[in-house]
C-alpha cells in the first residue's frame, strides 16, 4: 500500500534549510527510505512565498501569490512510500527529522 508522508514545516524550519546540520538529517532520512526499498517518490518544496494559489470562483478563477500566513505550518514537501500497512507508515513518519514546530501527515494514496 502506498502512503504519502506530508511534511509541514514552520517558517523557522524553511530558514534553516541552508544549515548543513539541518539538511543532513533530511538527506540521511531520504537515504534510509531508499535503502529500505520503500520510497517510490517525493520532493521538497520551495518556501511558501514562492507559491501561487488558484481558487475557483464560479466560472472564473482567482489567482493569489503567497505567502499564506493563515497557518503556523506550511507544506514543505512529501515522500511517497510503499509499505505493508498503516503501522509501518506511521513508524517511518516518526523518524522524519521535523522540528518540534512541524508535523507529518500520513495519508493513503487513492487507488484508482
Amino acid at each position: 500500500m502506498q502512503y504519502a508522508l506530508i511534511i509541514r514545516e514552520a517558517a523557522e524550519d524553511f530558514a534553516r534549510r541552508d544549515d548543513p546540520a539541518y539538511r543532513d538529517g533530511w538527506v540521511a532520512y531520504s537515504k534510509a527510505l531508499a535503502q529500505a526499498g520503500i520510497m517510490t517518490g517525493g520532493a521538497g518544496l520551495t518556501g511558501p512565498e514562492t507559491g501561487t494559489i488558484v481558487r475557483r470562483k464560479g466560472e472564473e478563477h482567482d489567482v493569489q501569490d503567497g505567502p499564506y500566513p493563515e497557518g503556523k505550518e506550511q507544506l514543505g514537501g512529501f515522500y511517497l512510500i510503499d509499505v505493508p500497512d498503516i503501522d509501518t507508515a506511521l513508524e517511518w513518519a516518526t523518524r522524519v527529522p521535523i522540528s518540534d514546530k512541524g508535523s507529518v501527515e500520513v495519508r493513503p494514496r487513492l487507488q484508482m
